[in-house]
């Protein structure tokens, strides 16, 4: 299906974003785009964001989008060493905790919280990253006085280097018939500042109750995003290599979620990330492409478009506008 899309921002490059609706406007928090001179390689060194900035709006296909500044800069975060990735958000009582992901001073990525008073920020980064924390793509969900933390991502985004929650001494990634490497999920502390729990798998299967293999082009890769919608948990997720924005349903926020389809088609560029919201009765998908970098993976720009479900709860796939993976 082919939408009416929207470039959110063309003034700048940001890609990845996570969007909540605080105070009766939608807030965009993406992860900021920078040119480089690196090589693109598999680990990602082509995405080399030093900052993010926070966007708003109270028309998302059609109003303006005010960009508040820079919220969070790598120069003021004591354990950083590079790469400030995509990151999300959530408020309890009147806080505002920023979650991202940032490679320390020995080239792994943590989950580092900062804090501020405000959606727009600014946000103060605690002075460590979360204990025991790693990989990246955060979507953080509220239920009731619970807030869960999804995240993963595989290859760059180093998820194959662990399994039950420890580092390996060599990573490994499924093949074949193998259940594929799955996603995680873990519920956060009451200061929403450390883990309340050892993070679980966030386990995707087929219709017959099967985890998805590795050699499915439908199977998790990276960039969680999990909503409600009719009493129903949907999970979606990029599935990296394949280009796909796919989706799984559940009854409970640690699943397991069975397969449901495709939201997006490939887009032009490599990456494809997401949220899904609701907002003024209408639900939207936003994402980002590269078709105004003439291509190029590493700088990406923001898009919306409106998200529809048929009577079941299916959610019509979009056409993305890129070419499918051979």
């Amino acid at each position: 299906m082919k939408k009416e899309m929207r470039y959110l921002f063309p003034a700048d490059y940001m890609a990845d974003p996570s969007v909540h609706v605080f105070n009766g406007r939608v807030y965009i928090y993406p992860s900021h785009d920078w040119e480089c001179a690196n090589v693109e390689n598999d680990n990602g060194d082509q995405y080399v964001m030093k900052d993010s900035h926070v966007l708003s709006t109270d028309d998302p296909m059609h109003g303006e989008v005010i960009d508040h500044g820079k919220a969070l800069d790598i120069a003021d975060i004591p354990w950083a060493g590079r790469q400030l990735w995509d990151s999300d958000i959530a408020e309890k009582n009147g806080k505002y905790y920023l979650y991202f992901p940032l490679k320390d001073k020995n080239d792994i990525f943590r989950t580092g919280v900062a804090v501020g008073d405000r959606p727009e920020g600014p946000f103060i980064p605690q002075p460590d990253p979360i204990r025991g924390s790693y990989s990246i793509d955060y979507c953080v969900l509220r239920e009731g006085d619970d807030y869960y933390l999804y995240f993963g991502g595989l290859w760059g985004g180093q998820l194959q280097r662990y399994q039950d929650n420890k580092a390996l001494e060599t990573p490994y990634l499924p093949e074949g018939d193998a259940p594929s490497l799955p996603g995680r999920v873990v519920k956060l502390s009451k200061d929403m500042l450390q883990y309340a729990e050892e993070p679980r798998p966030v386990i995707v299967v087929d219709k017959d109750g099967q985890p998805l293999k590795a050699n499915d082009p439908h199977r998790f890769f990276e960039a969680t995003w999990v909503h409600t919608y009719n009493g129903k948990y949907y999970y979606s997720y990029s599935t990296g290599d394949t280009h796909l924005l796919c989706y799984a349903t559940g009854d409970n926020p640690y699943g397991p979620f069975t397969y449901q389809g495709v939201i997006l088609t490939p887009v032009v560029g490599w990456t494809t990330h997401h949220s899904i919201v609701q907002y003024k009765g209408k639900w939207y998908l936003f994402h980002h492409d590269s078709v105004p970098s003439g291509g190029k993976s590493w700088l990406r720009s923001l898009k919306v478009c409106e998200l529809e479900y048929d009577a079941e709860g299916h959610i019509l796939t979009i056409d993305g506008g890129g070419q499918a993976a051979e």
